[in-house]
């Protein structure tokens, strides 16, 4: 078992915010950031995320908890494996009843990484190739780069060192179909890293003319190239200091732009840009600049990547690079003024879509014309009114048609799908809330109010005194920035009135109530009226 010290070690170092962004997208929302939930369909978002609380709710189906409740719920995984995963993923050393132990799968694949660097300094083909792409020893040093040798010597190397093949297996390092085999044989390999700097799998590059020049560590639960981006976890740092993100089509292009001080590059893993990408690149919302190869291929995946970049209102453009040049060509070239001139004057996404589809009409036609007007209008009036009708005159210049016929209909907004601050009595709510925060408080509402006191709130008020404070409905609370937390005066002035208002209206049922007697009715008024005469005297009865 894992011991409690090591738990809470590891639970004081998580982040709530860079937890979740690695799972889902996450926009900011004043004090917070919100989401759309991945628990439930939904198409505004109701994922709430409290860095300062460090907890999640969603207000559509009442999900909500702590990072490591929300790794159990989306990667369906139990808690002692939750607690492993965000130790490998923070990199973070676990302790076990047994006594310290390594994650095995950490343990795999730094040594297997290790291996491979090893084997680099005596493989001459591939030493020779990184040369002569222009690659120094201090960017092989730093990239960790290595080379994999034969399919034998590699499961060689895992039964000395006794690395269990099984695992070696569910870590991808091993395939097997009849037989077990390298699945990286002969090929350059580049170690892939989570953002927090931990290897979670390799990409390797033939250099024996194979049919598939680049593969990639395949799909397990510790890998998933397409919520990954190559050298992040070296780039972030830059990423966050100059607001930029830049995001090219390969490894050297990465590795050669962080030898020409561009130290914010990195690279999507052999896959195209999906949104399953956005959480990272969102992180810091850095603007993104997309820098892909001019060939068919590179033009038809910066175009999709616009789309997505656009639609999700990032800020940013695209750099095509002709002429069969990619950014590692031009930094071998030492064309770095060149280089920045581009990154720092990008095509910015709308406009680059727009003119990829008016490229696919002869505009001399008519009816291509026509075309190439209704495609742009439809994919601008999924923009924001304010943006879409910023680019109305661009589209009339570049499709040559008078701008009086580009109407734009306005895309619906998005409503915020808040709490319902009428179905809340924001003292009673105000009250708890305070208490869930100062636990100091809970003993006073228990000894000054019954829980008949509370209309709207009484579940709540019952979770309380329960310290069940990750259910739903308390999170609802925590969750609503509308909804008070009071200071320790603040608290008793308000616990007071709370009082003495509910105390008021008991006056109000006594007296219409016709099933009291008199002299019951007189009774009970002068108890009441004299609980309420102690409080206004500023005494807590």
């Amino acid at each position: 078992m894992i011991t409690q010290d090591s738990i809470q070690n590891l639970k004081n170092h998580l982040d709530i915010v860079d937890t979740l962004s690695n799972f889902i997208e996450l926009r900011k929302a004043g004090a917070n950031f919100k989401a759309l939930c991945p628990f439930h369909g939904e198409d505004t978002p109701s994922f709430v995320v409290s860095p300062k609380k460090q907890i999640y709710h969603c207000f559509g189906c009442g999900a909500g908890g702590d990072s490591i409740k929300f790794v159990m719920e989306y990667e369906k995984l139990n808690y002692p494996e939750a607690i492993e995963k965000l130790a490998l993923t923070n990199n973070i050393s676990l302790e076990y009843e047994q006594g310290t132990q390594i994650k095995k799968d950490y343990k795999i694949l730094d040594q297997v990484k290790n291996f491979y660097k090893e084997n680099l300094d005596n493989n001459k083909s591939s030493l020779e190739y990184l040369s002569k792409r222009g690659v120094y020893e201090s960017s092989i040093e730093e990239f960790e780069i290595g080379f994999a040798p034969s399919s034998n010597e590699t499961i060689n190397f895992l039964r000395s060192n006794m690395l269990p093949i099984s695992d070696a297996i569910e870590q991808g390092v091993i395939g097997e179909s009849n037989n077990i085999f390298a699945r990286f044989i002969d090929r350059i390999i580049f170690p892939i890293y989570t953002p927090n700097g931990q290897v979670t799998g390799f990409g390797g590059r033939t250099i024996t003319g194979h049919s598939a020049k680049y593969i990639n560590s395949p799909q397990s639960k510790f890998f998933n190239k397409s919520k990954l981006l190559y050298g992040y976890s070296r780039a972030k740092d830059s990423i966050y200091k100059k607001g930029e993100i830049i995001i090219t089509e390969g490894y050297l292009d990465v590795i050669m732009l962080h030898q020409a001080n561009f130290k914010n590059a990195t690279a999507t893993l052999g896959t195209a840009l999906t949104s399953d990408h956005l959480p990272l690149i969102r992180k810091g919302e850095p603007k993104v600049i997309l820098a892909y190869d001019g060939d068919k291929a590179g033009l038809s995946a910066a175009y999709k990547a616009s789309t997505l970049m656009a639609s999700g209102s990032i800020d940013g453009g695209v750099v095509i690079f002709g002429d069969g040049k990619d950014p590692a060509d031009m930094v071998k070239e030492s064309r770095l003024e060149e280089l920045k001139s581009l990154f720092n004057s990008p095509i910015p996404f709308i406009k680059f879509i727009i003119d990829s589809i008016i490229t696919n009409y002869d505009l001399s036609n008519p009816n291509h014309k026509q075309k190439a007007l209704e495609e742009t209008k439809s994919f601008l009036q999924t923009m924001p009114s304010l943006i879409a009708n910023e680019y109305k005159e661009y589209l009339s210049s570049a499709i040559k048609v008078d701008i009086k016929y580009i109407t734009l209909k306005s895309a619906p907004l998005q409503q915020q799908n808040m709490m319902n601050l009428s179905n809340i009595d924001m003292a009673e709510a105000s009250l708890i809330k305070s208490a869930v925060e100062n636990s100091s408080f809970i003993d006073d509402l228990v000894n000054f109010m019954d829980i008949d006191m509370f209309r709207f709130h009484t579940r709540e008020y019952q979770l309380l005194l329960e310290f069940k404070f990750n259910d739903p409905l308390i999170m609802n609370l925590l969750m609503n920035e509308e909804i008070k937390i009071y200071s320790e005066d603040d608290f008793y002035e308000q616990l007071r009135t709370f009082i003495i208002n509910r105390y008021k209206e008991q006056i109000l049922n006594v007296k219409s109530n016709a099933l009291l007697s008199f002299s019951d009715k007189s009774f009970k008024l002068r108890d009441i009226r004299y609980k309420i005469q102690t409080l206004q005297s500023g005494k807590m009865v």
